[in-house]
């Protein structure tokens, strides 16, 4: 569903995929975040498809607001929970400041630690 503003001389959409790519770059610009966790069925779909997947983020995107879930991979030895309150309100305020859209929710599910020479 596309995020549509009504004004005086016209419409504008915002797309769910430019929530999310908006979401996983300030995610990724998150000190200690490591990467964003795709899951098996996303890398599938990406192989498969050809499709641009945002990897780790779903969104969910009303006439006025926006609700966003995070997968994550954290860097060994920070404070996880410190990280993820850090993340949240990073992502908040890069979606309202970018979109215009209220952020309701920023869940965050940590689905791994790395070391710093793991590749992903």
């Amino acid at each position: 569903m596309a995020e549509q503003m009504q004004l005086e001389i016209g419409t504008i959409k915002i797309s769910d995929d430019v929530v999310s790519k908006i979401a996983g770059m300030a995610a990724l610009e998150t000190p200690g975040i490591a990467a964003m966790s795709g899951g098996l069925s996303e890398g599938w779909a990406k192989r498969l498809s050809g499709k641009n997947v945002q990897k780790g983020v779903s969104v969910e995107v009303g006439q006025s607001e926006a609700a966003i879930d995070l997968r994550i991979i954290v860097l060994y030895e920070t404070p996880i929970h410190e990280v993820c309150r850090m993340l949240q309100q990073n992502v908040r305020e890069a979606v309202e400041s970018m979109s215009g859209l209220r952020v309701v929710e920023v869940n965050v599910k940590v689905e791994g630690v790395s070391f710093k020479d793991d590749e992903f």
